[in-house]
């Protein structure tokens, strides 16, 4: 099973960027996925996690109310809305999938099965 993520690039502080993960696979079913994200010289960092149904996400403190997570289980994909862009937000974002019959949302890296490749998200000033 591989993850593709997409989206990622240049803007500037306040725009949006929507990052996507795709499944080499089917391989979403009844299982949660999650987005991470590390930035240079810091360690990774828990960002966003959606349940199997879609009903149930939460999110890190520091993107709460700014960025939005969706999946399309039909298309095996994973979706994360950045909305009012900061600086701090530059970082590779990751995307990834937990373990077939684990469907609730996880915060933590040691709960995720396949990991994404990442996608470079730059916000300027």
């Amino acid at each position: 099973v591989q993850l593709q993520a997409s989206g990622g690039g240049l803007v500037q502080a306040g725009d949006f960027l929507r990052l996507s993960c795709a499944a080499s696979v089917r391989t979403f079913s009844m299982r949660s996925l999650g987005w991470f994200r590390q930035a240079a010289g810091k360690e990774r960092e828990f960002v966003a996690s959606i349940g199997w149904g879609g009903r149930t996400t939460t999110y890190g403190d520091s993107v709460e109310g700014r960025f939005s997570i969706s999946r399309d289980n039909a298309k095996d994909t994973v979706y994360l809305q950045m909305y009012s862009l900061k600086p701090e937000d530059t970082a590779a974002y990751y995307c990834a999938v937990r373990r077939a019959g684990y469907a609730a949302v996880a915060i933590t890296p040691g709960e995720y099965e396949t990991w994404g490749q990442g996608t470079l998200g730059t916000v300027s000033s």
